[in-house]
């Protein structure tokens, strides 16, 4: 196991009132390219938010490289970035160069450097001619690249993205995927209902009413998968 990107699981539940989100999970996982499958309201999206703290256990012990989520929340929101499937929810500043430079506050850099990763960001993601625009006139896919470039450009050691192709065009699709499944050096965890974006990664989890129903190699994971929704 690679020790630095290594995400633990172990007995963790998380109850939202009398619903158990998720139930009993221990899992290990240290492998560049996380899917997460399963159908509406299995966990797969509770079991996302763990990594970032965006929810917690009510049971068990949550690890990610390392961190405890809750404990460490500064740590943690240093090393992992999340990608909503609504753009909107995660734009911020007027502007697609101010949104960009947003993520950066608070993190020691001098003017230049700010600039310098707001402009590379902006050339790497197709958004050179939308520098000034109003960040919230963007088209959606533009949207999607414009958070996808505010969470990349601190440099996160994982990505987690939530269903970040839902409201994506075919193009944009194809933009968005490649650039998280073929292009970057971070670690992923891909939450996605695209079954073919799925099977692209180096493991699969399945939830299934709250529960890791199975974990393992993408292809036989979603064929299992897809056998039980026919």
């Amino acid at each position: 196991m690679n020790s630095e990107r290594l995400i633990s699981f172990r007995q963790v539940s998380v109850d939202f009132g009398e619903r158990t989100a998720l139930d009993n999970v221990s899992v290990l996982l240290d492998q560049k390219r996380i899917a997460v499958i399963g159908s509406n309201g299995s966990g797969k999206s509770t079991f996302a938010r763990l990594l970032n703290g965006l929810a917690s256990a009510s049971r068990g012990e949550v690890r990610v490289h390392g961190i405890d989520p809750i404990r460490q929340a500064r740590l943690l929101r240093r090393r992992v970035g999340f990608i909503f499937s609504n753009p909107d929810s995660q734009i911020v500043m007027p502007t697609v160069a101010e949104d960009i430079a947003f993520s950066l506050r608070g993190r020691g850099l001098s003017r230049t450097e700010v600039d310098e990763r707001v402009s590379r960001m902006i050339q790497t993601h197709g958004l050179s001619h939308h520098e000034n625009s109003a960040a919230h006139s963007l088209s959606g896919g533009q949207k999607q690249l414009l958070a996808l470039s505010s969470v990349l450009v601190s440099e996160p050691q994982l990505i987690v993205a939530d269903e970040p192709t839902a409201l994506l065009d075919a193009a944009n699709t194809r933009r968005i995927s490649n650039h998280l499944l073929d292009e970057m050096p971070q670690q992923l965890v891909l939450v996605t209902h695209d079954l073919r974006l799925a099977e692209r990664c180096d493991t699969a989890l399945w939830f299934d009413q709250g529960r890791l129903r199975r974990c393992g190699e993408p292809r036989a994971v979603i064929a299992e998968y897809e056998r039980s929704h026919p």
